[in-house]
């Protein structure tokens, strides 16, 4: 990557001060592999912090998130450990919540992709007009009923998107109040904007098709190009251009080439490049309103460079969010 570019210009609509606060969310419940856990951590160690800081960028002080699994946590059907994954989400989406209440921009790392229930159901108990860009190589749109594994970071889509009905008892939070505010509305499918898929379950297949998802595969970048792609994901769940929007970003979406160190890396990916362009493009519409950074895992790099790459990866994207720019 080129040297930080603080003077880009960009102005951030729901942002003018450029205040970010940065959550960091040590938690693996939602899948089975250890190690995803010290993610945060490794991302910080690569100095993130005054990345953020030379891009003009000041931070504010947010109480560190840690997470201690229930001594009992049943399973809910077919899905894995939800009461923890329930109790952590809730948090994380208070926490959220409470940093846009109070106009500052929440940039969450993770940790495993179920923390984005809370992430985003955060996000619009503050902004319910706000839009969603995922950009992953998976769908995570799985329901209850459709997950082949059980590991509730293939569903979070599903939850913020109210095709979790009736919701697991232990997820009742999402419909009462989240800091204060009245219950976190859910989010529109027509709001909601994928990048990246490459790896996508049978049933959520269907759920995408049925709802006409804005879905934009490896195919539709190999077949259009990331400017074009990017273009009309935009276009489909935010067509005035007014309105807010927030990017989850798994950092799977990229090829494992690029950032190996993560649970469930799938071939034929984002380049560096394409991922970065996809964070320019967002951060030039002044619509960002936050962003998620998930499923770094420092335990499956196959050395230091394979984890001192992937977490590079992660603080490039974030960057380039925040204002970097080439020139």
């Amino acid at each position: 990557m080129t040297a930080l570019n603080s003077a880009s210009g960009i102005e951030y609509k729901f942002h003018a001060d450029k205040r970010v606060s940065i959550i960091t969310c040590p938690f693996s419940g939602g899948q089975g592999r250890y190690g995803v856990e010290l993610g945060p951590d490794h991302v910080l160690e690569h100095g993130l912090a005054a990345q953020l800081e030379e891009l003009s960028w000041t931070l504010t002080a947010t109480p560190t998130l840690t997470f201690t699994p229930p001594a009992q946590d049943p399973d809910a059907g077919k899905l894995k450990r939800p009461q923890f994954v329930a109790d952590a989400t809730r948090r994380v989406a208070e926490s959220v919540a409470g940093v846009l209440a109070d106009g500052v921009f929440p940039l969450v790392i993770g940790g495993d992709h179920s923390l984005a229930i809370g992430t985003i159901s955060g996000m619009l108990s503050q902004h319910p007009d706000a839009c969603l860009l995922w950009i992953d190589a998976h769908a995570d749109i799985n329901t209850p009923d459709s997950t082949p594994s059980g590991n509730i970071h293939g569903c979070p889509v599903a939850f913020v998107a109210g095709l979790v009905d009736p919701l697991p008892a232990q997820f009742s939070w999402l419909e009462s109040s989240v800091s204060g505010s009245a219950s976190a509305p859910r989010l529109p499918l027509d709001r909601l904007a994928y990048i990246g898929l490459r790896d996508v379950d049978s049933g959520e297949r269907a759920i995408l098709r049925q709802h006409n998802v804005a879905a934009f595969s490896m195919h539709h970048i190999d077949k259009y190009g990331i400017g074009k792609v990017v273009e009309m994901a935009l276009a489909r769940i935010n067509p005035t251009g007014k309105a807010p929007v927030y990017v989850s970003f798994d950092i799977d979406a990229l090829d494992p080439e690029h950032a190996p160190a993560t649970g469930t890396p799938v071939r034929g990916g984002l380049s560096l490049r394409e991922a970065c362009y996809i964070c320019e493009a967002v951060a030039e519409t002044g619509n960002l309103l936050g962003m998620d950074v998930m499923e770094c895992n420092p335990v499956l790099g196959t050395d230091e460079r394979s984890v001192a790459a992937t977490m590079s990866a992660a603080c490039s994207v974030v960057r380039c969010a925040m204002g970097e720019t080439l020139l």
